[in-house]
């Protein structure tokens, strides 16, 4: 019996050894030519990005810093993403048992009363004198199905690329909840700045008032301008209960965020206080490729694809399997482990041909090449993205801070003209509507102002995002 196991292994090897081959060849990764530097970028070759820096070494601020660390320690999708990549580790360890024969242990024991005008019945009672048989085993079974068409290996590649997409899943993931909360931050505190710009504002608005009153008791001006400068008071008075609204719904959504119940968040910093980071180095991209999570997901999503047209692929084929029995038998429990009386083992080794349903299988393989030419052209457009992203970002900081520039001259022009129109208005040079509409038009720059300065800030952190950081 040995000699015939011997065989029919060695025959199976030598099978596999002559047929394995690639019953598909696999689509490597496009390899497309890629701009040589952004559009808005300066020409350079250094491959030196802000991209590369940790997000602590990038994010100075306490308060951001202190909220991104909540974020990533308890924010729900990215605990989420953690266990899809512990799930992932776990089907590639249980696809790298895939060659593994399947070893099974049995004991099984049985009593028949065949009747007795059986010719069972018959035999067993003339033979044994008794009119019932009983059946003894143990040992193990094994079964093993050989890797011709690469199927298991492909089962490992899929695997082991589904586990390590679930790892660049997470840190895109982690790249938006990172710029999600910094720019949530920002937004907080350009209401800050808001708020105050509107209380003082209201102030203003008041003195204007109070002095129109006083003219209005002198003669000097009509119940007219007094209703018209209370109308301007309670305009800015209303922008003080939105913002105060706003603040509070931004505080939620930070919370959120950082996985905790909604609560206000500590500032320590100012709008104001904050540093633009202007001139960042960017790198080329070439480069982006491989620092962008999502685009390395996107390639990993060939990668599975690929495997999966090897599978379905080896499906169309016959399937070698060898299957074998080995143990004790006996029908007395006295002689059930008398060896080697008691001993018995059977082998079988065969090919299984698809027939009927290789119609669904030839589908399911038309399928799965379908999936990897769809999945050739997502990774194309996640590039295109890419690169996209970064030149937008970049002709955003470009111009938002000539945008500042412009705005600052215009904010220092009207306070100057409010002094002014508030010096002509006491010595009754100036009409009330002079001075209320600069007014109106220095509330509004400034309100502006601080909204230009939180888009350069989101714009920061947008570039830093859309060239790969934040996921260090």
């Amino acid at each position: 019996m040995k000699n015939h196991i011997t065989k029919i292994v060695t025959f199976a090897i030598l099978i596999t050894t002559l047929i394995s081959c690639k019953v598909s060849k696999d689509i490597e990764t496009p390899k497309d030519a890629l701009p040589e530097n952004f559009r808005n970028a300066s020409v350079s070759s250094d491959t030196a990005s802000i991209g590369d820096l940790e997000w602590k070494n990038y994010y100075t601020e306490k308060d951001i810093v202190k909220l991104i660390d909540s974020a990533i320690a308890r924010n729900n999708d990215l605990q989420i993403a953690t266990k899809n990549i512990e799930i992932a580790q776990y089907r590639f360890t249980q696809s790298k048992w895939g060659n593994v024969p399947q070893v099974n242990l049995f004991v099984n024991a049985s009593s028949s009363n065949p009747s007795d005008n059986s010719f069972t019945g018959m035999n067993l009672n003339q033979a044994l004198g008794q009119k019932h048989i009983d059946d003894y085993s143990a040992g193990a079974t094994l079964s093993w199905e050989a890797d011709i068409w690469g199927k298991i290996k492909n089962q490992k590649k899929g695997a082991f690329a589904e586990y390590l997409q679930s790892a660049e899943v997470k840190k895109a993931l982690q790249t938006n909840i990172v710029a999600n909360v910094s720019s949530g931050y920002y937004n907080l505190l350009m209401l800050d700045a808001q708020l105050d710009i509107a209380r003082q504002n209201l102030r203003l608005n008041d003195s204007t008032t109070n002095i129109i009153k006083l003219k209005y008791d002198a003669g000097q001006a009509t119940s007219l301008a007094i209703q018209q400068s209370e109308a301007q008071k309670l305009n800015s008075a209303q922008l003080i209960p939105l913002l105060e609204q706003n603040i509070a719904i931004q505080e939620n959504a930070l919370s959120v965020l950082t996985g905790s119940f909604p609560s206000s968040k500590e500032r320590t910093t100012t709008l104001s206080a904050i540093e633009i980071k202007n001139n960042a180095s960017v790198g080329i991209p070439s480069s982006l490729v491989s620092r962008r999570p999502d685009v390395k997901s996107a390639e990993l999503e060939l990668k599975i694809a690929n495997a999966n047209v090897g599978i379905t692929k080896a499906d169309l084929y016959p399937a070698l399997r060898i299957t074998a029995q080995g143990g004790v038998n006996s029908f007395e429990t006295s002689s059930w482990f008398n060896i080697p009386a008691s001993l018995f083992g059977t082998v079988a080794g065969g090919l299984t041909q698809p027939l009927l349903n290789n119609k669904k299988l030839k589908t399911q393989y038309n399928i799965a090449v379908a999936e990897r030419e769809k999945a050739v052209l997502n990774f194309r457009q996640s590039v295109l993205i890419a690169v996209s992203e970064v030149a937008n970002a970049l002709v955003v900081t470009e111009k938002l801070q000539q945008q500042e520039t412009f705005l600052q001259e215009k904010v220092k022009t009207l306070q100057q003209a409010i002094k002014n129109a508030n010096l002509l208005f006491k010595n009754g040079m100036a009409e009330y509507l002079e001075v209320l509409t600069a007014q109106a038009n220095l509330l509004q720059s400034e309100l502006e102002l601080a909204d230009i300065k939180r888009q350069q800030l989101t714009a920061n952190t947008e570039l830093y995002r859309a060239l790969g950081g934040g996921w260090k």
